[in-house]
């Protein structure tokens, strides 16, 4: 069946290639700055895990948001210069810290939920819930497919 299926092979490698995360990204950044939020989408994904849930390991951020250790630990630097988290040794193994929101961080969060919400609403435009609803599912089953 899938054979029969007229693929436009350049649109689908730009979709799985992150074109469309790349464009969301340029987007959600330049409403930040908009906004008079000093934050990237990628402080973004690791803010609104520490929103849901404060003091976690680097580790468990690394899996939440899909990123490797290394590129997790120059951005956690970053996020501490800005003064948004701050490392803390856990108290039942000093050698891991755990990451908690700042005062700054935490005031954040109402802002950056409303601009996150507008670009996601402007991405999504002219786009129903069954369209997002398959989107996802097909999405879901590539990621799955192809995962190691």
């Amino acid at each position: 069946m899938i054979e029969q299926f007229n693929f436009d092979i350049r649109l689908i490698f730009a979709i799985l290639n992150g074109k469309v995360s790349a464009a969301i990204n340029r987007k959600l950044y330049r409403n930040f700055r908009q906004g008079g939020l000093e934050i990237s989408p990628e402080q973004w994904t690791v803010l609104i895990f520490l929103w849901e849930q404060d003091g976690v390991t680097q580790q468990e951020l690394c899996n939440a948001t899909f990123k490797d250790k290394p590129s997790m630990t120059r951005l956690i630097d970053n996020m501490e210069r800005q003064h948004l988290v701050v490392r803390i040794s856990d108290k039942k193994d000093r050698r891991t810290n755990l990451i908690h929101l700042t005062k700054t961080g935490k005031e954040l969060e109402e802002q950056a939920r409303i601009i996150a919400n507008r670009t996601l609403m402007e991405a999504l435009q002219g786009i129903s819930v069954d369209e997002l609803r398959v989107s996802q599912e097909v999405l879901r089953k590539i990621f799955f497919n192809t995962k190691d």
